[in-house]
């Protein structure tokens, strides 16, 4: 979700969307370049710090010191979020292997459902413990905010903005929150994406259970190594095609998709289906895997989930450069209570990967699915493996699906615990 971060007062230096793209493309292109380790030091460097990280970080700090105005620009949104997510969709998911998928089987289930039940049990635990330690923090209406926020954590930005409407939230509480939301999210991203560098020893130490999912990258890796191929200039302008033939399908059929949900669908608002974004997702989805069944899969041959992995890049850097913890300074309280949520979030599934033994990948994609729903769950899942990244889109598609009535639930609960 954009957050403004740079009052007209104190505008950013950097006001040019084009000057913006090309700042965001030089420094990633410096960020990939410099981790190929053209020297020892910087070999050494990226051994430690993932390329991913500081893809994110470097932009929200440009933000942060008013470099840039990360709300206030066409990067995120239209150009990230509803034409680059969607394509990097389509590749990505064109070349998935959909019964290895399903034969993760059901403990990436559980541990997904786990994470929901995080968020809840996270929001009531934050609410009680700041009412013990700080009653201010969670006086008034503070309660809707984190009901708004709970959308987000469950669902994603449409959840949030369905909640917001259903108990009318106030436009600075919203706003606040959803600093919140964008601070808390995106430093546990951050983390995974970080961890995601580590699994092989992780899961080692921990004794998880790795097999389907290790059997399914050797599949994948093998099918790579018998069929890939250099592109040609044929085959990638196809990719392309592709790509953003299906996007736009998607957004021309999505918008009056959502309109006719929004006018006959009671309850569409609480699942969302108003929202042409989630549909744009969800098409964008199925169509990929629709071409997966089809002769349309050799593309990923010509490095299809390649270039769709560098549209993923594109996007978190879009996203990083929102991030303003500054904006914070006003109710530092609310920072805590998203902290100590977060952290519940975090003991729950964490209890649950460790019960079914689950590998890293299922926690991480669990958690993000939750989190950071279809959004950026694939970016998780891809950061372990690309062909993984669908496993994240259907995760943060279930969380889309479900997120507003469970926020809403939880909403009731917070109300009665505010004694309003």
């Amino acid at each position: 979700m954009a957050i403004e971060s740079n009052t007209p007062a104190d505008p950013a230096l950097i006001t040019n969307d084009i000057v913006l793209f090309g700042l965001i493309a030089g420094t990633l292109g410096l960020i990939f370049w410099l981790s190929s380790g053209p020297t020892p030091f910087w070999k050494k460097v990226f051994t430690w710090v993932p390329a991913l990280l500081l893809c994110y970080f470097i932009p929200a700090l440009y933000n942060t010191v008013g470099l840039i105005d990360g709300a206030n620009n066409s990067l995120y949104n239209p150009v990230a979020s509803r034409v680059l997510l969607p394509a990097a969709l389509v590749l990505l998911t064109l070349s998935v292997d959909l019964k290895g998928i399903l034969k993760l089987g059901p403990k990436l289930l559980f541990v997904f459902c786990a994470g929901t039940l995080g968020i809840v049990l996270g929001a009531i635990v934050s609410f009680q413990l700041m009412e013990w330690l700080h009653p201010p923090a969670v006086a008034g209406d503070t309660w809707k905010g984190m009901a708004a926020l709970s959308g987000s954590w469950i669902g994603g930005g449409a959840n949030m903005v369905a909640i917001r409407e259903v108990y009318a939230v106030d436009a600075t509480l919203f706003g606040q929150f959803a600093v919140v939301d964008v601070a808390i999210a995106s430093a546990w991203m951050a983390t995974l994406l970080f961890l995601a560098n580590r699994a092989p020893q992780i899961d080692a130490r921990s004794g998880a259970d790795t097999k389907a999912l290790d059997e399914m990258k050797e599949r994948i890796a093998a099918y790579e190594a018998a069929n890939a191929r250099i592109p040609s200039l044929t085959d990638l302008m196809v990719i392309i095609g592709v790509a953003f033939g299906i996007v736009g399908l998607a957004h021309a059929i999505a918008t009056p998709l959502a309109a006719w949900f929004g006018a006959n669908v009671a309850n569409a608002a609480q699942f969302s289906l108003d929202s042409s974004f989630v549909w744009v997702i969800v098409l964008s989805t199925i169509a990929g895997l629709g071409l997966s069944a089809t002769r349309a899969r050799q593309l990923e041959n010509a490095g299809a989930s390649r270039l769709g992995t560098v549209f993923l890049y594109f996007l978190i850097a879009c996203i990083g450069m929102q991030m303003d913890f500054l904006q914070l300074a006003g109710r530092p309280e609310l920072l805590a209570i998203g902290v100590i949520w977060m952290l519940t979030h975090i003991l729950v599934i964490w209890v649950a990967a460790k019960l079914v033994k689950a590998p890293l990948f299922y926690f991480a994609v669990g958690s993000q699915g939750n989190i950071g729903a279809a959004a950026s769950a694939p970016v998780v899942a891809a950061a372990f493996h690309p062909s993984l990244a669908p496993v994240g889109v259907l995760l943060g598609t279930v969380g889309y699906a479900t997120g507003t009535v469970i926020a809403y639930g939880l909403g009731q609960i917070l109300r009665l615990m505010a004694g309003q």
